[in-house]
């Protein structure tokens, strides 16, 4: 075996913990904004409804989808600083077009689709990522290093949310610099701020990232893409066939991981919004808040999982997670009988519709809020009435939102992390940039769905068929598991090379 070097080892490690900033900042280019594009876009573009969010949320995931697959392929065959140093700048150049979508006078909605999907096209470089890392880990480091991956991408969910939440200080107006035509506001701040942290990881990958690639055992390997850096080994350890059952499977289960987790996301501002009767500012704040606290035990959670998994292995973790994740969604359905405030958006002569059976649907404290003179500018708030599923559906009350917040954010991380050890355990030590690609297009492939899913389906018909129909997708996910469930071992395992 190749021993290797301190100073290898240390190479080898900074540039995986290059990796896991890239991998942070992926995701506060998605959940930086993702509590503000509602609001943000009722205030560039009042023709877009909520079903057009959903394709807003959606493009992120469209842009990663097809770049993941083209810049896994690459990463395969040239060094892979090329790759995330174009991706990164690609988000960079994205973020600034969202800061000025307000500047058109027209389809400024198309213009905001269009820099969030840019933004996610650049984000295809999380395969490049995770396929570094699973290359440049032996089987032994894999859990650890794919969690800390996973941690540093929760902790950029966490963040992002935290820093869209400190910029609400600045207000909708904010300050407005005409000489650049820019509009330093709650919205298009914190985007220009990811933009700054883009060019600071292009500074460091340029400046640390080096290439290194081991085998399972650890040992180094001397690739196509290396730059000259690791030694000589025999590839007799990359000798085999790959499960492709295992892999479509797990390629299945993460999509569906994904989807849960984008519905979850895509439906919290719209929903709290029609349920609590908060403002767009109030949803941002609060919603903020909470995704924060839930982003803090995601981190627990997978420092928890790196032990865990050592004694029960990567299999039963993932299914505790989907069960997990389940309940989660299942307390979510509305079970009470109070009805959620109505939003009439037509109040004229001072007085509340005859159509608006208000004392059924409203309480008391509720009432003076819908009489209001003619020319007052409040924001309406409520559940609006043109979802008619309004009129009969009960509230979800804010235990409930709460409980389920916290049952999710246990759920996910712990599948996150056990789907992408395993698939690349599975994978072996062969390139892995391709097959990484796919699984995040799969992921991206859910993160497009899911948006538009729940944005549909809630609109037309409540939050009851919405996650009605998710709970039984993760059934579903369930079963998948349970038929594959000794299938998803290590390549090295499979062919008694080592032992699990």
């Amino acid at each position: 075996d190749v021993v290797e070097t301190q100073e290898h080892y240390k190479s080898r490690w900074r540039s995986i913990w290059i990796m896991y900033l890239t991998m942070f900042l992926s995701s506060v280019g998605f959940s930086i904004v993702i509590m503000s594009v509602w609001p943000y876009l009722q205030k560039v573009d009042p023709t877009a409804d909520a079903s057009f969010l959903g394709w807003i949320i959606a493009s992120y995931s469209i842009g990663q989808m097809v770049a993941s697959p083209l810049f896994g392929l690459w990463s395969n065959y040239r060094p892979r600083r090329e790759p995330l140093v174009i991706s990164t700048a690609i988000s960079v150049a994205a973020n600034c077009l969202y800061a000025y979508v307000h500047v058109p006078h027209s389809h400024n909605k198309y213009y905001m689709l269009t820099a969030r999907a840019l933004v996610g096209f650049g984000a295809g470089n999380v395969a490049v990522v995770r396929s570094y890392i699973a290359g440049a880990t032996s089987l032994t480091e894999r859990t650890s290093a794919m969690a800390n991956t996973s941690a540093c991408q929760a902790v950029g969910f966490i963040l992002g949310p935290v820093f869209q939440t400190c910029f609400t200080l600045i207000g909708e107006e904010g300050v407005t610099w005409k000489f650049i035509c820019l509009q330093l506001n709650m919205y298009t701040t914190p985007v220009l701020f990811g933009a700054l942290l883009g060019v600071i990881n292009i500074i460091l990958i340029f400046a640390i990232f080096r290439e290194h690639r081991v085998d399972d055992m650890g040992r180094q390997y001397k690739s196509i893409n290396s730059d000259g850096e690791g030694s000589d080994v025999l590839d007799q350890n990359t000798e085999g066939s790959i499960d492709h059952v295992a892999v479509v499977a797990l390629n299945i289960l993460f999509f569906v991981i994904l989807f849960v987790f984008a519905v979850f996301e895509t439906i919290a501002t719209p929903l709290t919004m029609d349920m609590y009767s908060w403002t767009r500012k109030e949803a941002v704040f609060y919603n903020g808040i909470i995704l924060s606290a839930i982003g803090i035990e995601s981190v627990i959670v997978f420092m928890v999982v790196k032990t865990l998994s050592k004694k029960t292995g990567e299999r039963a973790i993932l299914h505790a997670g989907l069960l997990t994740v389940l309940v989660g969604f299942f307390i979510l359905l509305p079970w009470g009988k109070k009805l959620p405030n109505i939003q009439w958006q037509e109040i004229k002569n001072n007085s509340i519709p005859r159509t608006a059976p208000s004392e059924m649907l409203a309480p008391f404290w509720s009432l003076p809020e819908l009489q209001l003179p003619s020319n007052h500018t409040a924001e309406p708030v409520g559940c609006p009435v043109t979802q008619s599923w309004c009129l009969n559906t009960p509230m979800i009350y804010l235990a409930q939102y709460i409980s389920s917040d916290v049952l999710i954010g246990l759920g996910y991380p712990v599948c996150n992390v056990m789907s992408y050890t395993l698939y690349s355990k599975v994978l072996g030590p062969k390139p892995q940039g391709v097959y990484m690609g796919w699984l995040t297009a799969s992921g991206s492939g859910a993160r497009i769905l899911g948006p538009v899913f729940v944005s549909q389906i809630y609109t037309h018909l409540g939050p009851r068929w919405a996650f009605s129909l998710i709970c039984g997708v993760v059934v579903v996910s369930l079963l998948l598991l349970e038929i594959v469930y000794k299938r998803l071992i290590a390549f090295s395992v499979r062919y008694g090379r080592m032992q699990e």
